[in-house]
């Protein structure tokens, strides 16, 4: 062959060779598929976030995200192994699998506070939080079972004064000495929408509600076989997080609004402006161990007030709901702005 002929073979020899090289790279992402609890919202940003610009392949992932929503309950298809990881919407969802023997475990809290609020009317005469115990309050049968059980032991709070909330403002909006459930991140937003007045907000966690929010959590299989996989999903989540607060977010927006068209840029713009505002995902621990952080403390904390509560039993080995395996190590704190 004339050397003018092997020179121009020459870059489809390296073409094929690259191509036998790279080829291989690209088949070993790990499938993995995590389930949310409820259709996508901004609350779910970061998960999108790693999706939408490819950090979860960076970190050899090649991830599925299953919305939960009303008629799906993707908690159950954890521990049977039809999903990999789970978002947990609080706490005591961990200890409640210690309590019942499910073999699952939280290895990231993405929320450092739940955004559970209590909304009051402008124009009642609530200028405390525990002004709120002279009102109506509309809560939901979880809510019955969970936090308002600690309003009742640490603030006194009454069950007389309960209503049952069916996720319908109406009675609420009827009602102008009363108070109503609701996220920090959504509902306020849609009261000032409805009604055309702005709500007093009374976000549950500045008033000692410690319980993480926005858990990841697996099975205990796949932390005792696949720590590495286990170890980069979390990394890679929590620098989702990062880049969908403080960065450029169109992408994983235009992901979640595929997922759920009900939703509308200007709720989307509102969440993420009161998950900054508040410090949902972003304050305390997280500000020198990162976010996604759980302290042994926090999880104690949150445990004797449950306990007191009389909502979980003293007995309960708490610290079987969690490990800090995978957290507190400072990934992507570099990506929050500099002050």
């Amino acid at each position: 062959m004339p050397f003018a002929c092997l020179f121009r073979a020459a870059p489809i020899a390296v073409a094929l060779f690259l191509a036998a090289v790279v080829a291989p790279a690209a088949q070993t992402l790990d499938k993995v598929t995590f389930g949310t609890n409820w259709v996508a919202q901004p609350e779910h940003g970061g998960f999108y976030q790693a999706l939408a610009d490819g950090t979860y392949r960076r970190y050899g992932l090649d991830v599925s995200l299953v919305p939960g929503g009303p008629n799906v309950n993707n908690r159950i298809l954890l521990p049977v192994g039809k999903l990999d990881f789970y978002m947990a919407a609080n706490t005591l969802q961990a200890f409640d699998a210690v309590e019942q023997d499910v073999p699952t475990l939280v290895v990231a809290a993405i929320f450092q506070k739940d955004p559970q609020v209590l909304m009051a009317h402008p124009g009642a005469e609530v200028t405390r939080f525990e002004d709120l115990k002279n009102l109506t309050l509309f809560l939901s049968k979880e809510a019955m079972t969970s936090y308002f059980q600690w309003l009742k032991a640490e603030y006194g709070f009454s069950a007389a004064q309960v209503r049952p909330y069916t996720f319908n403002p109406q009675p609420f909006l009827a009602n102008p000495h009363s108070a109503m459930q609701g996220y920090v991140t959504s509902e306020p937003f849609s009261i000032e929408k409805q009604a055309r007045f702005k709500p007093k907000v009374f976000l549950l966690a500045d008033y000692g509600l410690s319980s993480y929010s926005t858990l990841i959590e697996t099975r205990r299989d796949l932390v005792e076989n696949k720590p590495g996989l286990v170890q980069r999903f979390v990394d890679a989540s929590i620098i989702g997080w990062y880049n969908y607060l403080y960065g450029d977010n169109a992408a994983a927006n235009s992901l979640i609004k595929k997922d759920n068209p009900e939703i509308t840029d200007d709720l989307i713009a509102y969440s993420v402006a009161k998950m900054r505002e508040h410090g949902i995902v972003d304050s305390g621990d997280t500000l020198k161990l990162g976010i996604g952080a759980m302290t042994d403390a926090r999880m104690a904390d949150y445990f004797d007030k449950m306990v007191r509560a009389g909502v979980v039993k003293p007995t309960l080995d708490f610290r079987r709901a969690y490990s800090l395996r995978f957290v507190n190590k400072q990934v992507g704190i570099n990506l929050r702005p500099k002050e």
